[in-house]
């Protein structure tokens, strides 16, 4: 069963979807203020509470107030991936891996430093 929803077939069209909702939700919010960065579309501009904590990647869509430094995008790239590797299955398992950054295996795999944790 896991081979079968993490297969690209059905990955893939779920990363799309989150893609498609984040770079709407952010253009939105950010007044239209949308470019690539460091391997993800960024949409800037934001109020603090449309993310959470410095920014958040969904699909390929890094939404932020004004947290751009490269670093961050390294680690938010990381996100896209593994986005585009579990779709929509990302959603469950993160939130699985709980909420300590510390020992999240996604925050821990895009590097806790980049991505301001330390």
């Amino acid at each position: 069963m896991r081979a079968i929803g993490l297969h690209p077939v059905v990955a893939r069209p779920g990363y799309w979807f989150a893609t498609a909702v984040g770079v709407t939700w952010g253009a939105l919010l950010g007044g239209f203020r949308v470019s690539r960065r460091g391997g993800v579309i960024v949409c800037e501009g934001l109020p603090r509470w449309a993310f959470g904590r410095g920014g958040t990647t969904i699909g390929a869509a890094y939404l932020t107030r004004d947290n751009l430094r490269e670093s961050v995008l390294e680690h938010e790239a990381v996100h896209r991936a593994q986005w585009k590797k579990y779709g929509l299955a990302f959603i469950p398992l993160y939130l699985a891996a709980g909420q300590d950054a510390r020992h999240n295996r996604f925050e821990v795999e895009a590097g806790l430093e980049k991505g301001g944790y330390r």
